[in-house]
């Protein structure tokens, strides 16, 4: 007999999979299952929960830190120092920690977030080594031998830091962590900390803060490092500097690798496989006939066998045998979003006045200057070289002016960040498509609509967002209809061909409000077809009363579209004029051909 639908739709949904999983974790705690086994399970729970941090921080954020055992030191050593010198109880001492911990992060978060390249896993390194050599030289901590009788956790008069107990305990944070770090992804912060790892231009454009979102994730991670210390300083009832050092960091990030560091089940599957390969690796100096760490090697072997053959770690092929949760359309009665005031028709949207850049002695953009009215399409042409692509940058905030100014809508933006003029109402595509691939479009689409929610990543955790995330979706829905791409917003974006991609980036572009649309070359890569619906696309936009600058090469396009054209040719303005007068003057026609005719 078949099931009713709901109850199908019920048992496929997110939330049904997250009580079958505590359900079956309650099971197991209460089944005859040998301790050995428990224990071992309690020490995989421990390291998941560090593990569950990087794959948001590295996986997700694309931020490598080798830090991470530190801040579990941080949790397990100050829970162990006020139970066991200050007399203090163990639930107050995790707030004691994690509060210690924030401020750790916030200041080496800071102090290297804003550089880029190595600098970050340098400096963690450095955090890592400094704080394990203070911990074991610390007279106050005991050195090296530690801090010893470190009272368990009670509860009503339960011990609950051995064992079953434990086990329900470890295991609750674990898989808590693990669903907050599910809803962070399925909301507006996850698809901006997802956006500024595949392009940071991307992201700024969207009006994303990637400097605090990478602080913010760094935060998130060190706290759940936290935590494991803190359980794990009174599961072993003792506490010394060697779990919490530069070897366990590098351990860390193997189990996120292996694992599978782009998934948060991820880092359970990678915490399962490490725990078990060190138990069975034991016995390699028995039969090698000598003493050493052989597993080192063994872990050195498998992690570059993992990078060459599965780079997606372990999880990527559990999950392709996993049913996929419904995604229900359940924002169609959402509330809309706020509009911003659109310009009046003939009003000045955008004026370019003398803008000038200079890369050293080399002068890309010369005292160019125009401007847009309300409703108006206008094209900036030239030839390659020409300076278009550094003006179009210049006037997004994206690369700053040596000298002259942009306004717009009246307001001075010269010197602005590209996320600040992207919330004065001026919105962008880019020359290469850039996209999360492995997002759907309409995940995607909502990207743009960034600046228009204001929910924070502890409420997304929390899953209080989900009236906004609606009408972020709405929204982006609502986009995708209007330029036809309505039966494609499931699909994943990095299955789409070129000219939808296209399409969905103006779709992601609008959804932010914009008073100003810039297209830098929207048709390239398209075929006829498609550069026929992009056109059809741009006249609609334009009926509609939206203002566009558009830089392309496909004249044809160009002329058909635009009402004005801005010539430029060593990045100079070499005229300007409609249309027609643009393709009856010979010196456009000498800056394409290299003659007159």
């Amino acid at each position: 007999m078949a099931l009713p639908t709901q109850l199908q739709h019920w048992i496929h949904s997110a939330k049904a999979q997250r009580v079958t999983v505590f359900a079956c974790m309650l099971l197991y705690a209460v089944s005859p299952v040998p301790e050995f086994w428990i224990t071992q399970l309690n020490y995989i729970a421990l390291y998941s929960l560090v593990v569950l941090g990087l794959v948001l921080l590295t996986g997700i954020g694309g931020l490598t830190s080798f830090g991470q055992a530190a801040f579990v030191g941080i949790g397990a050593y100050t829970s162990a120092y006020m139970t066991v010198n200050m007399g203090w109880s163990p639930w107050l001492t995790l707030f004691v920690g994690l509060a210690i911990t924030i401020v750790s992060a916030l200041i080496v978060g800071w102090v290297t977030l804003s550089m880029s390249g190595h600098y970050l896993p340098l400096a963690t390194i450095a955090w890592g080594l400094s704080l394990y050599y203070l911990m074991g030289n610390m007279d106050a901590l005991g050195k090296y031998d530690g801090l010893l009788g470190v009272p368990g956790l009670n509860l009503f008069g339960v011990d609950i830091s051995q064992g079953r107990y434990f086990f329900v305990l470890a295991w609750s944070a674990v898989l808590i962590g693990a669903f907050a770090l599910l809803n962070l992804l399925d909301s507006r912060t996850g698809r901006a900390i997802r956006a500024m790892r595949s392009s940071v231009l991307m992201a700024e454009a969207m009006g994303v803060d990637t400097l605090r979102h990478k602080v913010g994730i760094f935060l998130i991670a060190a706290v759940f490092a936290s935590i494991s210390g803190w359980l794990f300083a009174h599961f072993q009832h003792s506490v010394n500097p060697s779990p919490f050092g530069l070897k366990m960091g590098i351990e860390y990030l193997f189990m996120t690798v292996l694992g599978g560091a782009g998934f948060v089940w991820g880092a359970i599957s990678g915490s399962v496989m490490t725990k078990l390969l060190e138990d069975e690796l034991q016995v390699l100096p028995k039969l090698i006939g000598t003493s050493g760490s052989y597993e080192v090697i063994v872990f050195g072997i498998v992690l570059v066998l993992v990078l060459k053959y599965l780079p997606d770690g372990i999880w990527s092929l559990v999950g392709r045998f996993l049913p996929k949760p419904d995604r229900v359309e359940d924002w169609h009665n959402a509330a809309p979003l706020a509009e911003r005031t659109k310009p009046a028709k003939g009003e000045t949207v955008l004026e370019v006045d003398t803008i000038r850049k200079e890369f050293g002695g080399l002068v890309a953009v010369k005292d160019v200057g125009f401007s847009i009215q309300a409703g108006q399409i206008v094209g900036l042409i030239g030839p390659n070289g020409a300076g278009k692509s550094t003006t179009f940058n210049l006037i997004t905030g994206v690369l700053g002016l040596t000298s002259g100014t942009v306004k717009f809508r009246g307001n001075v933006i010269s010197g602005l960040p590209s996320r600040e003029i992207s919330a004065r109402g001026m919105s962008r595509t880019f020359q290469h498509v850039k996209m999360i691939p492995e997002l759907t479009v309409l995940e995607n689409v909502a990207l743009g609509a960034q600046l228009r929610g204001s929910e924070n990543a502890l409420s997304s955790m929390l899953r209080l967002d989900r009236a906004e995330e609606q009408s972020l979706l709405r929204e982006a829905a609502r986009q995708l209809e209007r330029i036809g791409m309505g039966a494609s917003m499931h699909e994943l974006a990095g299955n789409l061909a070129m000219g939808p991609q296209r399409l969905m980036e103006i779709a992601r572009a609008l959804c932010s409000d914009p008073a100003l649309l810039l297209l830098d070359e929207p048709a390239a890569g398209l075929r006829h077809k498609e550069k026929q619906a992009l056109g059809a696309v741009l006249r609609q936009l334009q009926a509609e009363g939206m203002s566009i600058l558009l830089v392309e090469h496909d004249m044809e396009l160009v002329m058909d579209v635009t009402d004005h054209i801005v010539v430029m040719e060593f990045g100079t303005k070499l005229m300007e004029g409609t249309p027609a007068e643009v393709q009856q003057s010979p010196q456009v026609r000498a800056a394409y051909l290299g003659m007159e005719h």
